[in-house]
């Protein structure tokens, strides 16, 4: 397809197209120089085009497929990023035995092959290269954005661009905006059930007027360009909380869409083990202290609200203390820290209010540690949030920030730690069984903590993408939960100043089980996969 007129030449002789054919290819070709012959042939539908490609492929002597949406059989932002797609043109869609298809809208360009090769083969997969039209892979990538970047450029005025970004964000159920100032372009990205998506790319000559528009609405200072934290609150049903950051080609906005009176979700919808006892065990409790660790964007915030609501009740005082509030709970006490306030000048007022129940949003510090300790020693129950890998590092992260380890002993009754996995999309999700290598994977986790998975009579799920999921091959987010129970003999280790390989080794003798087990048998039950799992906790 390099060589346009010889390219012609063969399709005529092979009785693929006539003379005349070629004659009008090549009057559009003069007006679009940048297309191939045989492109253009495709575009303007001058015969068959599956014939026209695989003869193409013939020709140019490499494997040819008449690219569309049914045949990609893989997720394909799982091998390469939307960013890469557009740039080199390729579009992985299908995969097996190690080997994976991808087409390319031109194979002669050498540099564009050699990227994808070599990325793919980081990911431990052999690429077999594929030739389609440009305008089969143009309709793909139109597919992955979906209509978003269609209905943004739409817009002439700077206040309906701001407003469709906005209204198409929460379209498509993103959490958050990233508006990035490039050096050629403003480039859009949702987060979507956790991934990052390119929606669209801005002319840089909009990036002044888009700037002072995301300020104005805001309420931000216009003249400042240094980092902000501002709000939105003109859309009914969110609270949009913005943040601004200079980089080094302007300034960048993130945007946190907030779903105000969102219903809380059942602790179990959430993915918790589906076990009453185990709840009233973890989480009903008085004289302690309940900590749901896990790292930012893990849904740690959701988890505590489920479990605020699983413990609601009229003769109880619950008093949370947040920033932001997130979710507004009838009958609960909730307290939005400020500029002014800080988690541990709030919690000292809040122990003055009679509360029975303190939720306080995050434990970032020393003092906040201590407080809530105390808060546990004298009759209430907290419940808080901490950043750290698991359940059992919560008592190294205690440690690290001052507190005791009789305090730690005695006031510490429960430790929560989760990952948000992506939940297969069931509308185009295609079944399958488990690869040879995979099934070793899953049997190898068992044999370790002694379960027995009984993954051959097992089936899983290939994502595959469609409209419903933004070709993604997953929709929405499930959380995998393990959950340690501070007993008698755990807590005697704490004291004694155990490490955490100690406490781990003691814990697994109990009912302590890690975060993996808890994903495989997601996985094992059709709703999550693997690659998700491993995605998180780098099983293999």
């Amino acid at each position: 397809m390099e060589r346009r007129q010889p390219i012609g030449i063969e399709l005529v002789k092979r009785g693929i197209v006539t003379e005349e054919d070629i004659e009008k290819a090549l009057d559009y070709q003069k007006l679009h120089p940048q297309k191939k012959i045989g492109d253009i042939i495709e575009i303007l539908n001058l015969c068959n085009s599956e014939l026209l490609i695989n003869t193409i492929g013939e020709i140019l002597d490499e494997k040819a497929i008449y690219l569309v949406e049914n045949d990609i059989k893989v997720n394909v932002l799982d091998y390469i990023s939307l960013d890469l797609i557009k740039k080199h043109k390729a579009i992985p869609f299908e995969i097996a035995s190690g080997k994976i298809k991808v087409c390319f809208a031109d194979t002669s360009n050498k540099r564009s092959i050699e990227a994808i090769r070599l990325l793919l083969l980081n990911k431990g997969l052999i690429m077999e290269k594929y030739i389609t039209f440009e305008t089969n892979i143009s309709k793909i990538i139109d597919s992955l954005e979906g209509t978003a970047s269609e209905n943004i450029n739409a817009n002439a005025d700077i206040s309906g661009l701001v407003d469709t970004i906005i209204k198409t964000a929460i379209e498509k159920r993103a959490s958050d905006i990233h508006i990035e100032p490039l050096d050629s372009n403003i480039r859009v990205r949702y987060r979507i059930d956790g991934q990052l998506i390119t929606a669209v790319e801005i002319d840089k000559e909009k990036q002044a007027q888009l700037i002072g528009r995301l300020k104005a609405i805001s309420n931000m200072h216009q003249e400042k360009q240094e980092a902000q934290d501002g709000r939105i609150i003109t859309y009914p049903n969110y609270n949009i909380r913005v943040s601004s950051q200079r980089n080094i080609y302007g300034e960048k906005f993130v945007l946190r869409l907030l779903k105000k009176n969102e219903n809380i979700r059942e602790i179990f919808e959430l993915g918790f083990p589906n076990d009453e006892e185990l709840v009233k065990r973890s989480f009903n409790k008085r004289n302690s202290i309940t900590v749901v660790a896990a790292p930012t964007g893990e849904g740690k915030t959701t988890t505590l609200y489920s479990i605020i609501d699983y413990l609601n009740k009229p003769q109880i005082n619950i008093t949370t203390i947040e920033d932001p509030v997130e979710i507004r709970i009838n009958g609960l006490n909730q307290i939005e820290i400020d500029a002014k306030t800080s988690f541990s000048d709030s919690l000292r007022t809040v122990l003055r209010q009679d509360p029975d129940i303190i939720l306080v949003g995050e434990i970032r510090d020393r003092e906040t540690a201590e407080i809530a300790m105390q808060s546990g020693q004298t009759g209430h129950y907290v419940l808080s949030t901490i950043h750290t890998i698991d359940s059992i590092e919560v008592i190294t992260r205690l440690r690290k920030m001052g507190i005791s380890d009789y305090d730690i002993a005695s006031i510490l009754a429960t430790s929560v730690s989760q990952r948000l996995v992506r939940k297969i999309c069931k509308n185009c999700a295609k079944e399958r069984d488990f690869t040879d290598q995979e099934k070793q994977i899953i049997n190898k986790i068992g044999q370790k903590y002694n379960i027995n998975f009984d993954v051959e009579n097992k089936k899983t799920y290939q994502a595959v993408g469609c409209k419903y999921c933004n070709q993604s091959g997953y929709y929405d987010r499930i959380g995998i939960f393990e959950i340690l129970n501070i007993d008698d003999e755990i807590r005697e280790l704490i004291s004694n100043g155990a490490s955490s390989i100690e406490i781990r080794k003691k814990a697994l003798e109990g009912s302590y089980k890690p975060l993996v087990v808890d994903g495989i048998k997601k996985v094992l039950d059709g709703i999550t996969t693997l690659e998700e799992i491993n995605n998180k906790l780098i099983i293999y």
